[in-house]
């Protein structure tokens, strides 16, 4: 089934996920979370999905954040009941189930992505970014803050005296200094930031998918362990790796002089 405010295909083991509301700039409504969420599950569901690509329609933004139309027009509720709306799944959690896919995700980043849409680029692994970006928090601006991950992957992303200076001043960073700060991992002119981004995922591609996805998982969950916990981690799932059919072709291709054959399993 389509969905109404994203777009998504499947093509040479990438999915496209892309961000369709151009007319709003791309901004979050509850329609687009819901669409969000949706569609990640659909994508931890799927094995031909090896890398997921995502990105924003038209030329003005990868997204512009919250709907602030929308928040506007909500009707106002209690405290307790606005922070149930918050915790309580599939409300304000599209960043998570970016975050929570279980393979590569790299965000082709354009044009404004501040608030909520620099908390989805944040949730990427990766980020292509387009010379044209103005990427940040800018919620104190508002009169709110950063309510869907950005005061913890932020630091996470880069120093934090640039963290705090950031969600501080509520100033977006421009294409040069948010590659300076390590926010983004390549910056290209805007018409090349697909291209730039399927060039990495075909790198990816052509490496064990199951590996792929165990040292995502080595990776982040350790990040969130002491350091002797994070090596356990790490022993654990590279002697389950070991037992795989594809940890068995790796060596023998490599033997045979031959490109190897994944199987995924």
């Amino acid at each position: 089934m389509p969905y109404e405010t994203i777009l998504y295909e499947v093509k040479d083991h990438i999915g496209y996920l892309t961000l369709n509301r151009p007319e709003a700039l791309n901004a979050f409504n509850r329609q687009m979370t819901a669409d969000i969420i949706d569609c990640c599950g659909k994508i931890n569901d799927d094995p031909e999905v090896r890398v997921v690509i995502l990105t924003g329609a038209g030329d003005r933004a990868f997204s512009a954040g919250l709907d602030l139309k929308e928040r506007a027009a909500t009707v106002e509720v209690s405290l307790v009941e606005n922070r149930m709306r918050r915790v309580r799944p599939g409300m304000t959690s599209h960043h998570m189930a970016v975050s929570g896919i279980d393979r590569p995700v790299i965000g082709a980043i354009h044009g404004w992505a501040v608030g909520g849409g620099c908390e989805l680029a944040l949730a990427c692994d990766l980020r292509v970014a387009a010379d044209n970006i103005r990427i940040g928090l800018m919620e104190v601006k508002r009169g709110i803050i950063p309510g869907a991950g950005g005061t913890q992957r932020l630091p996470r992303a880069v120093p934090l005296g640039i963290a705090l200076e950031m969600v501080f001043t509520g100033e977006p960073l421009n294409a040069e200094q948010a590659l300076r700060v390590g926010l983004v991992n390549y910056v290209v002119p805007r018409d090349e930031i697909i291209a730039k981004a399927e060039e990495i995922a075909r790198k990816i591609i052509e490496n064990a998918p199951l590996a792929v996805r165990t040292v995502k998982a080595a990776v982040l969950k350790g990040l969130d362990m002491p350091l002797d916990q994070g090596i356990r981690l790490e022993a654990d799932l590279s002697s389950l790796i070991s037992t795989s059919e594809d940890a068995k072709e790796g060596p023998k291709a490599f033997a045979e002089k031959r490109a190897p054959v994944w199987k995924g399993r």
